[in-house]
């Protein structure tokens, strides 16, 4: 293909379509008749891109087959962005030079070698065998603990599990995980699969094959599991620490069920989309603290969204080197090409100027809503976090459809840029004097 970085919003565009189509049909709703247009368009693209925010509630408003097509929309967008990101990073090590591949297959413990079917394989075993344990668990904590029917208790852990590692978000429950906020055998599980499901496959398979040698990990795999446990820890001391006299979130529970809900909402901030206590009560200072979080995100080619986990740490070498007066920023004995720079750079600019345009068109467009509940929402749906004060089911159309476009742009975005850039990287001949203007 001449253009192989319109693979992925092409695939996702006509994922959205034929879930929305779908999702019109009388019989996914449970109330006679079939959904309106926008909201059949706003669910079907939050579950194509694995985002969660909605604008009804999921259970009472969707029929059984409207939810088992939520289930296997997002089935089909986790598993399709992990793919696609992974083949496209394996076509953008192949457009290399033999030496850049052989570098690029030596940093990746052999992934680039792999053949196409190969790695589709691995990818949806992986996801499928994740969703399979931690159904079990939830299913059994169900019906032993809470009394549910085995059948009722299967359905619910499925539906939950396939959102958790898909980082989906959706939940049959109105108050998504506030009633297990206390739960460690509910929590726990979906807050694991979040993390497997953002951490990115490329990371997952080097981790398998050199888990017990991290000398050889690659400068990826280093960037991602560093700086999502450093953005981890981070998360979670800072919402511990803002929430723990908050009558409304922390302050009247227990200090195990402190701990656990400050665990299990850090997690789900970088992407998860399910809440253990309600967002719309959270302070001031803690909901700056999540923007920021949602906005970084997870780790590339995962199932997570925002401009990546490896963005945000490679600004950070980028800033430190610049600091420093250093020529090259380097990163564990690895000198990092100026066009990853660059790259970076793009992706995160993209993506503040984005979440800029769609809160200022949140505003504009509804009246009396708060700039920080707007900047969240916006920021959540870029992300695709799924996270929400709870104002989305009451924007106005025109709003909501400003949100459907920032999750299929920020889902598909940074995939199709990154990609798009580094396939497109010219070597000129020549190089123009060189000219330095004054900045800051």
């Amino acid at each position: 293909m001449r253009h192989p970085a319109r693979i992925v919003p092409l695939a996702f565009l006509a994922a959205v379509t034929v879930g929305t189509l779908l999702m019109m049909l009388p019989a996914a709703r449970a109330e006679p008749g079939h959904a309106p247009f926008v909201t059949a368009l706003f669910t079907a693209t939050s579950a194509v891109c694995v985002t969660g925010l909605a604008v009804v509630d999921t259970e009472s408003y969707w029929s059984t087959f409207g939810e088992v097509l939520i289930t296997v929309l997002v089935q089909v967008g986790g598993i399709g962005i992990m793919t696609m990101a992974t083949l496209l990073g394996l076509l953008v090590s192949r457009k290399l030079g033999l030496s850049g591949r052989l570098r690029a297959q030596a940093e990746s413990a052999g992934l680039i070698s792999g053949n196409v079917r190969g790695v589709l394989l691995r990818v949806a075993g992986s996801l499928l065998i994740a969703e399979a344990v931690i159904t079990a668990i939830l299913t059994l904590r169900l019906r032993l603990h809470y009394g549910y029917p085995w059948g009722r208790s299967l359905y619910e852990s499925a539906f939950h599990a396939v959102q958790s590692v898909n980082n989906g978000g959706f939940a049959l429950y109105p108050d998504s995980l506030t009633r297990f906020v206390g739960d460690w055998w509910m929590c726990v599980p979906l807050s694991l699969g979040v993390l497997f499901g953002s951490i990115g496959f490329p990371v997952l398979f080097e981790l398998f094959r050199e888990w017990r040698q991290p000398g050889k990990w690659s400068t990826h795999t280093r960037l991602t599991v560093w700086g999502t446990a450093l953005l981890s820890v981070g998360g979670f001391a800072v919402f511990l620490v803002f929430e723990w006299s908050n009558p409304d979130t922390l302050g009247g529970l227990g200090v195990a069920t402190k701990v656990l809900a400050a665990f299990t909402q850090d997690v789900m901030t970088r992407s998860g989309g399910f809440n253990s206590v309600d967002l719309g009560d959270l302070n001031a200072e803690t909901i700056a603290v999540t923007n920021a979080l949602m906005f970084i995100g997870g780790g590339s080619a995962s199932t997570a969204g925002g401009i990546r986990v490896t963005t945000f740490l490679l600004l950070a070498f980028v800033i430190w080197a610049e600091l420093r007066g250093e020529p090259d920023v380097v990163i564990k004995h690895r000198r990092i090409a100026e066009e990853t720079q660059r790259q970076a750079i793009t992706i995160a600019l993209l993506g503040v100027a984005l979440v800029a345009t769609g809160t200022l068109a949140l505003v504009w467009l509804t009246d009396g809503v708060e700039f920080d509940r707007a900047l969240f929402e916006v920021t959540s749906a870029f992300a695709t976090v799924g996270l929400s004060t709870g104002i989305t089911p009451n924007l106005p159309e025109p709003a909501q459809v400003v949100l459907v476009i920032l999750m299929y742009v920020g889902r598909v975005g940074t995939v199709a840029v990154g990609t798009a850039i580094a396939l497109n990287t010219r070597r000129r001949k020549y190089r123009y004097p060189e000219e330095r203007p004054l900045v800051g």
